[in-house]
């Protein structure tokens, strides 16, 4: 048995588990596709940013957002999309760092969850308003804000129902995959 046998195993395992997240995003937005901004796919990404690292949210949110969009539709919007997922994940990232989301408080997590979706609403509109030529930005903001708060509501119930269920279920897996 070569010596970089148990790295390649857990490496091998590291992926099967990132390959399970992303199919787990990718399904969870089409079942929830005929519902305006409300699906779990930013929570998702915010327990794995939380549990695995920004790196990991990363790639699963970039896989996730590619994968399911050959299949909802390509456009301007999957940069836009791309771009503010990987800014939530990177200040999920940084707060992680200096504040361990597993000492918050669980509703401290849901408010935060919600925030994310006013926070994906601002940067998507920021994005995408110079590829449509709009001019005024904040009226094109405020305009999707309902969607920004369906986005934000449905953020909460998620986090409500998938942090108790994914976050142990993600914890045996690390622990079973890299023990």
């Amino acid at each position: 048995m070569p010596t970089n046998q148990p790295f390649r195993i857990r490496k091998v395992h590291h992926i099967a588990l990132l390959g399970m997240l992303t199919t787990l995003c990718y399904v969870s937005r089409l079942v929830f596709q005929f519902l305006p901004n409300v699906q779990p796919v930013t929570v998702i990404l915010l327990l794995i940013t939380m549990l695995l690292g920004m790196k990991d949210g990363l790639i699963v949110s970039l896989l996730s957002v590619v994968i399911s969009n050959i299949n909802l539709g390509l456009g301007v919007w999957t940069l836009a999309q791309i771009t503010s997922f990987s800014i939530i994940i990177i200040l999920t990232g940084l707060i992680n760092r200096y504040v361990s989301f597993e000492r918050l408080p669980f509703f401290g997590m849901v408010f935060y969850a919600g925030l994310t979706g006013y926070i994906y609403g601002f940067i998507i509109s920021a994005v995408q308003a110079p590829f449509f030529g709009i001019q005024n930005f904040w009226a094109y903001y405020l305009s999707g804000l309902p969607f920004d708060t369906l986005h934000a509501v449905g953020n909460s119930v998620f986090y409500l129902i998938l942090a108790p269920i994914l976050i142990p279920l993600i914890k045996k897996l690390m622990k079973s995959f890299y023990a």
